[in-house]
């Protein structure tokens, strides 16, 4: 068996399961893991590593009573430690977002993405670093410092969910919840050589994830491959009437695929999404991954999405606008943290000075601004048209093929700071992830090469909408004949 850091999902749960293994033994290994990297990396804002020996102590108690009843079932997920990204709730635990602004809030209830993992069994090690309120594709946005990359630690894990990502890539934790509003799942994923799904919107309850843009927010899962994160995915996923944006969709749960099934499988390759200035050997990765599924079976087909063009200012007219209004809410009095003022209005305005970030506020400005009254169908209406049209593409593509693959990113990892003066540059890192997000249908990135400078190399598929069980599919399929998704970073 390898070394318990090292262990997949899939292999701890068969070991826990089997009784060669422990769920305190498993988590006191990631806790060690933890101690030796975390000064180096940087993956963890809040740490429960007393908490989660106890848990799972219980998980190994409910075991042992459990082998005296054979017949009676247990959570599918018992005793497994995992990390969550600091922008979804668990009650009683401090959930900052990042964000000075709420460096001491702890919440009284817990996302329901959570519950179901917690109700499955899993055992919570610590939150994840993230940009603020996820605002950001670096992690550099932290109110409480940067995360490194464990595979270059002078560059960028990716973000928002860079923590998650770091902790996953460093077998800190065998997998790490995130969340993507404009990539902010995949492109860590890209950057980290790790697998994470963003899946359709409404798949997953929103409900105790801290809204940054309400129609673009969603909970994913990081992990070392297809198969953990689609063992993870269906435990989160289906209906919450805590959240009226989730649909009651069917559950299929994760079965190993066969082989068959990339046979006669239509992967369409958008030209809009290899441009001209991209690295180099990005497009080759993506492309030679893309000719491995077809040696394999599948079928290779050019499409276009001819409003891809579009995607990154109407996102940054639609996030912005919508985090305009959810972060409203932070202003000193209900809840978080409370500027010393005089008047009412001092406590708003120096609050909120005092507690976000510069990124935050930049957003909120552009956000306001398109909401403001003469530029609201300029600018926020017009993007809403836009994004429809975003949508459109992909159903219209959707009837030509059965996946879509893309790179992730336009380059690999970048070094720290070297788009902190850039907003732009920085933005345009997303420019391949924002269009799923805009028409909410669901993206899956995993690693398909590394560039001559060691760093990972990640593809995404998209599919049409409740989609998931395809690409976790075809994505396993690919694992299971290559074995990027093994390499350990040099770290380690």
């Amino acid at each position: 068996m390898a070394t318990l850091q090292h262990l997949t999902v899939r292999q701890a749960l068969n070991a826990l399961q089997s009784g060669s293994l422990s769920s305190e033994e498993l988590t006191r290994a990631c806790l060690e893991q933890i101690e030796h990297l975390e000064g180096k990396i940087h993956a963890f804002i809040t740490l429960t590593g007393e908490k989660a020996l106890q848990e799972a102590r219980r998980a190994d108690q409910r075991r042992q009573a459990a082998r005296q009843h054979p017949d009676e079932p247990l959570p599918a997920l018992l005793g497994l430690p995992i990390a969550v990204k600091d922008v979804l709730t668990v009650a009683g635990l401090r959930c900052t977002c990042g964000s000075r602004i709420l460096e001491n809030f702890i919440p009284p209830f817990t996302a329901t993405a959570v519950q179901r993992l917690l109700d499955a069994g899993v055992v919570i090690v610590g939150k994840t670093n993230t940009d603020e309120f996820a605002m950001g594709s670096s992690t550099e946005n932290s109110a409480y410092g940067v995360t490194f990359n464990p595979w270059d630690r002078e560059r960028v894990p990716g973000g928002s969910s860079g923590g998650s990502a770091a902790a996953v890539a460093a077998r800190m934790v065998p997998a790490a919840l995130g969340t993507d509003t404009g990539g902010s799942v995949r492109q860590p994923a890209a950057f980290c050589g790790v697998t994470g799904i963003k899946p359709t919107y409404g798949r997953v309850s929103r409900y105790g994830l801290v809204a940054y843009g309400s129609s673009l927010d969603t909970a994913g899962v990081l992990a070392r491959t297809a198969e953990d994160t689609a063992i993870l995915f269906w435990q989160m996923a289906g209906f919450d009437p805590l959240d009226a944006t989730t649909v009651e969709y069917p559950l299929t749960g994760w079965t190993v695929p066969s082989p068959e099934r990339l046979k006669g499988l239509r992967i369409g390759v958008p030209k809009e999404y290899f441009l001209p200035g991209m690295q180099l050997e990005v497009e080759e990765k993506v492309r030679a991954a893309i000719h491995t599924l077809a040696e394999w079976g599948a079928s290779v087909h050019e499409i276009s999405l001819p409003h891809t063009e579009y995607a990154l200012p109407v996102y940054y007219l639609i996030a912005p606008a919508e985090a305009s209004a959810n972060l409203a809410r932070y202003d000193g009095v209900r809840f978080g943290h409370r500027a010393r003022a005089e008047t009412l209005a001092e406590i708003f305005s120096r609050t909120r000075s005092e507690g976000f970030g510069a990124e935050v506020k930049r957003r909120i400005m552009l956000g306001t601004y398109a909401l403001s009254a003469g530029y609201y169908d300029a600018y926020y209406g017009q993007a809403q048209k836009v994004r429809t049209l975003i949508r459109q593409d992909f159903d219209r593509a959707f009837q030509q093929v059965d996946v879509i693959a893309a790179p992730v990113a336009p380059t690999t990892a970048f070094r720290i700071g070297e788009h902190r003066d850039d907003p732009l540059a920085m933005y345009l890192e997303d420019v391949f992830t924002l269009p799923t997000n805009l028409a909410g249908v669901p993206g899956l990135a995993f690693p398909v090469g590394f560039d001559q400078q060691g760093l990972p190399v990640g593809m995404q598929l998209m599919a049409a909408h409740f989609q998931e069980d395809l690409l976790f599919s075809v994505a396993y399929l690919y694992q299971q004949r290559t074995d990027w998704h093994l390499k350990t970073p040099p770290l380690l």
